[in-house]
């Protein structure tokens, strides 16, 4: 471990390394030895000590290639030789700066989780390319963002799934800078990486039929043993493997995993993480229909793309180990591994279509703008140190870090995201809400004409009135909707409104429908005067010898329906407008009302 962390600097450092490694247990820094052979090492530490730094200084070039106590002393602390020279002279990589990947698979919609950990890998990035064009460095310098559709699965892959995805992520905002790499397309390198761990003795050939796994799962089950593979063809000579071939039997391969050895990854979240091997048996990497296993394939790929930090959801902790043993047995550097809570639901189950939306596309539908759901999304596991919660992009890249992503799980907030969503919309300017909310309407046919003259007054007049208001932009429509009904009869039956009805709301009533079908005057301003509609309930209210409540409410009632609501007049106004290019169901134009 310690070796990895100092690998890339240069030889004057490796001192440093020297004195770390004193200080330190073996079991620490050769965390892939075996038991027996770091108790071998600690009797001969002055011995062992040395050897490391060698081994370390050697990746570098300042150690000469012929010297044969480092080549001797290699096999001595060795559980097989082959497999300790590939673990600890991992294949050199060129520097590309960050490189980071969302890996998902097509077998349904973009989860609120999968979204976070896409954003996570996006905004760590952003940042380091901002740090690199800072600094302008070039050639090693920089970071990208890597799609990679990992659609294995057959049987539950589909390209409207990958397609959904893909949108997803572009309204999200979050744009790859290479891919969209797929999986099913890059088979002949998964059968190359296989067969080079066949010729390297780290994987086997097993012909064990489906019943004989099942049995050994049974057995080990009523043995109270984990369902381990025995190994029955783990020791199989050539002459074994090739009379099942001669017999037509198909085969899968397994990886050969090393016992007694402990792994160790230092997780950016979690810190160190250490499993035994003995915990695992050997694991199939090929099926025996030549088919690869998804564990081969993410270690496979991660390497041959070059990814140098792999952050992902906790889910995927246990698939580590598979994953680093590939690395090592194929001479390959492993990358910095990061590990995100899971997101739960309110009662911490896990988050689920009964707990409501759950997926981006649904958000995307209910009305919630994309920058909002990224804030809330950043906020599920990660804060910047402070009490902000309000988050541009921007301001995300530039203080994103994952030293500040918390372990312990995360609980999605209906009602924080509604209220962060409600902000967002308060902040636009009037024309670009106006904007989203014509091109909703008439998505969900509410709006006829969007090119109509009086569609950019509507819209400009329901914005004015509404836009602090609103939590979502679907919900524009209800409350346009709740304006063109007319619940008159629902209102009046009301207990509310019995003091207005013995308090002459008839009087007040009939006032009004003189006024517009024989005077005239309520039916020219609703029409074109809104302006003026108070000053004409003014002067009503001196005819009548009424005034506050017992004017402004009865008026309310008779041409609205609600005892409650917006201003009257620009609700009048609104209705006259939207009888020509509003389509609605509840709809009851204001003439139809009087």
């Amino acid at each position: 471990r310690e070796r990895e962390r100092e690998r890339e600097r240069d030889a004057g450092g490796f001192f440093e390394l020297h004195e770390k490694l004193e200080r330190n247990s073996f079991k620490n820094v050769t965390p892939w030895v075996s038991k027996a052979q770091r108790q071998q090492a600690a009797l001969a530490s002055d011995v062992f000590l040395p050897l490391v730094l060698r081994t370390q200084l050697s990746h570098h070039g300042n150690l000469s290639s012929s010297s044969s106590s480092s080549s001797s002393s290699s096999k001595c602390y060795s559980s097989s030789p082959s497999q300790a020279e590939t673990q600890t002279a991992p294949t050199e990589q060129k520097e590309l700066g960050v490189r980071v990947r969302f890996a998902p698979s097509p077998t349904g919609n973009l989860h609120v989780g999968g979204a976070r950990t896409a954003l996570y890998n996006y905004l760590y990035a952003e940042k380091f390319k901002n740090l690199a064009a800072e600094t302008s460095s070039g050639g090693g310098g920089g970071a990208s963002f890597v799609l990679r559709v990992e659609d294995t699965d057959k049987a539950r892959s589909t390209k409207e799934s990958e397609d959904a995805v893909l949108r997803d992520l572009k309204w999200l905002g979050l744009h790859w800078d290479e891919g969209p790499f797929r999986q099913s397309e890059r088979g002949d390198l998964y059968k190359a990486r296989a067969e080079e761990l066949l010729e390297k003795n780290f994987a086997y050939k097993c012909f064990c039929t489906d019943e004989e796994i099942t049995e050994m799962k049974e057995k080990a089950a009523d043995e109270g043993k984990p369902p381990i593979y025995s190994g029955k063809w783990a020791h199989a000579t050539e002459e074994e493997c090739n009379e099942e071939l001669a017999k037509g039997k198909t085969y899968a391969v397994r990886f050969r995993v090393p016992k007694d050895e402990l792994v160790t990854i230092d997780d950016s979240i979690r810190g160190e993480v250490t499993w035994n091997t003995n915990t695992l048996g050997d694991f199939i990497i090929m099926r025996s229909d030549g088919s690869p296993v998804y564990n081969f394939c993410v270690a496979v790929d991660d390497a041959d793309m070059q990814m140098t930090h792999v952050v992902r959801a906790e889910e995927h902790l246990p698939n580590t180990l598979r994953q680093v043993l590939i690395y090592n047995a194929l001479g390959l550097k492993p990358p910095k591994f990061a590990h995100c809570s899971l997101i739960l639901a309110p009662d911490r189950s896990k988050l689920s279509k009964r707990h409501g939306a759950t997926s981006v596309g649904e958000f995307k539908e209910e009305g919630y703008l994309s920058e909002a759901l990224m804030n809330y999304l950043a906020l599920l596991g990660w804060n910047d140190g402070t009490e902000q919660e309000m988050f541009s992009k921007d301001d995300l890249i530039e203080k994103f870090s994952l030293e500040r992503i918390t372990k312990s799980a995360a609980i999605f907030d209906k009602q924080k995201l509604n209220w962060m969503n409600s902000q967002y919309i308060r902040q636009l300017e009037t024309d670009a809400l106006a904007k989203m909310l014509v091109d909703l309407w008439v998505e969900k046919g509410f709006l006829a004409d969007a090119e109509a003259a009086d569609t950019s007054v509507i819209m400009g007049k329901f914005v004015e009135i509404f836009q602090e208001a609103l939590i979502t932009l679907n919900q524009s429509i209800d409350e346009f909707d709740t304006l063109l009904d007319y619940p008159l009869s629902s209102t009046l039956e009301s207990k509310k409104a019995k003091k207005c009805i013995e308090g002459g709301l008839f009087d007040v009533a009939k006032y009004i429908v003189d006024s517009y079908f024989i005077s005239g005057e309520l039916k020219e301003l609703a029409e074109n005067n809104p302006e003026a509609f108070k000053d004409w309930m003014k002067a009503a209210g001196k005819e009548m010898g009424k005034k506050g409540k017992d004017l402004f409410l009865p008026m309310r009632i008779c041409m609205t329906g609600c005892m409650q609501g917006p201003d009257v007049g620009e609700q009048v106004f609104l209705v006259n407008k939207a009888e020509s290019i509003i389509k609605s169901d509840t709809f009851v134009t204001f003439e139809e009302r009087m």
